[in-house]
């Protein structure tokens, strides 16, 4: 591995024996030392084994071990020639961020914050239990998959320009009902409008400094103390079931396709095949869910302010200001030969717990926003800070138009139970102004904020390697955890 500057490390296709691109990762000194404790590192050297795979592997500042792919992992590959691999998507499709803000100020709600977090713990179902999950019938579960947003604002849950201001519109248009499980549609039937557990949250934050005024303005956060809400969550069990379905198709299929790979999590299909096809219909199936159970949880957060502040949600200003997904596999055009900076090619690009960072003027992104650039949320870990950066241009050139995604784990689940007690974590929250609701102990202590890296230095990264630049920094209030 090479040190080529101070946030950027390299490791050369020569390195490894099967290799077929080389591995860049963004990540200043204190960063790589923690991805050299785990896996991280050889699983995306192992990425680049996979046929079809062009330019290079990328791992970005939040980098930590996952299954088959880092998480924090970016890799394209051919669309004609490359594979599709479940595990550089993950477990979680479409575990994505929603943004949204008010006119509130913090002054406006500090006094009700309790009252606030309560009223939103009751309205949104959390934890593994589904009780108070919409009770979907078949063909309502099918249309969800189908139409994503459009089937959560047809039914009464939002209002219209919350399409505009989501990743693809809120709709995977390539996707298919009945290429979804039966077991993975019975877990999903019940579980539409609910936060789940682990990672994910509903924070009441606020603006805590702004970085650059004129983005910050043109998603209307420009005002330090304004008050925003940040949701983290996906496709619940329907999504896990998807992957664990295909990864097993796949792997009974592999000894077809003839691919020889260092590690079997990176168990793929080529590209045109079937067993490749019907998991992208799937999984954008799976995408649509998640992205409609971020609307309903939108629409009751909004009717928890409207109950606690007795306004409208119009007159409260509650305004998505946008929604990416973290883990999705996209059928996208970059440019991938060095020597021919024009030629765009057509690609599949695995983003495992990265988020789309496109700069301005391109036509995926929201027409408010495409004098500036897209809005990039990087989710903190519990207690600790968020950021909203802006997609430049230069991630199109080093990063398939990708950043990272959060903060990444420092340590595993376990290892975070036995070390933090829950009534230390507690403290410590209740310590910075921070009231916290959770469905279990245990869901708190895992997700300690000691058990992740700074996101401070995730962000400072990403700005400097300039593929996502700062632009607002957001503070908790309040946190409500699965």
């Amino acid at each position: 591995m090479q040190k080529i500057s101070d946030v950027e490390y390299r490791i050369e296709k020569s390195a490894r024996p099967g290799m077929r691109v080389p591995v860049t990762i963004y990540a200043n000194d204190t960063l790589i030392a923690k991805m050299e404790t785990d896996r991280t590192i050889d699983q995306a050297v192992n990425v680049s084994h996979l046929p079809g795979i062009l330019k290079h592997m990328v791992v970005l500042p939040d980098g930590h071990e996952g299954y088959g792919f880092p998480i924090g992992g970016v890799a394209a590959t051919d669309f004609e020639t490359g594979v599709i691999s479940p595990g550089g998507v993950g477990y979680d499709i479409n575990c994505g961020v929603r943004l949204i803000r008010t006119n509130l100020t913090e002054k406006d709600v500090r006094p009700r914050l309790r009252e606030l977090v309560k009223e939103i713990y009751r309205a949104v179902p959390s934890g593994l239990g589904n009780v108070g999950a919409l009770n979907l019938s078949t063909q309502q579960l099918d249309s969800v998959l189908s139409d994503g947003v459009k089937w959560a604002l047809n039914n009464g849950y939002g209002v219209s320009s919350d399409l505009e201001y989501c990743e693809e519109n809120g709709t995977m248009k390539h996707s298919e009902a009945a290429k979804v499980s039966v077991e993975a549609k019975k877990r999903g039937a019940k579980s539409l409008g609910t936060l789940g557990s682990g990672n994910h949250f509903i924070e009441v934050e606020v603006v805590n400094k702004v970085f650059d005024g004129e983005a910050a303005k043109t998603f209307n956060i420009e005002v330090e103390g304004r008050v925003c809400v940040l949701m983290h969550t996906g496709s619940r069990g329907l999504g896990h079931q998807v992957c664990s379905d295909y990864l097993k198709i796949i792997d009974v299929a592999s000894p077809n396709f003839k691919i020889d790979l260092p590690d079997r999590e990176l168990a793929c299909a080529p590209a045109g095949s079937r067993e490749a096809d019907n998991y992208r219909l799937a999984m954008g199936s799976a995408l649509n869910y998640a992205w409609t159970n971020r609307q309903i949880i939108t629409h009751r957060v909004r009717k928890s302010f409207e109950r606690v502040f007795q306004k409208s949600e119009s007159d409260l200003g509650m305004k998505l200001v946008y929604d990416v997904a973290h883990n999705i596999c996209k059928v996208e055009e970059h440019t991938v030969d060095e020597g021919n900076p024009q030629k765009k090619s057509k690609v599949f690009v695995h983003r495992k717990g990265a988020t789309r960072a496109f700069p301005k003027g391109s036509d995926a992104i929201p027409m408010e926003y495409r004098s500036i650039g897209q809005p990039v949320l990087i989710p903190g870990s519990m207690g600790t800070a968020s950021w909203v950066l802006l997609g430049r241009e230069k991630s199109l050139a080093v990063s398939f138009g990708s950043t990272a995604h959060g903060a990444g784990r420092m340590m595993s689940r376990g290892a975070a139970t036995r070390t933090y007690p829950y009534e230390v974590v507690r403290r410590d929250l209740e310590s910075k102004g921070i009231m916290l609701e959770s469905a279990s102990k245990k869901g708190v202590v895992e997700e300690a904020p000691g058990a992740y890296k700074d996101v401070d230095m995730v962000a400072d990264v990403s700005d400097r390697v300039g593929i996502g630049t700062k632009v607002v920094r957001l503070t908790p209030m309040a946190v409500v955890k699965g």
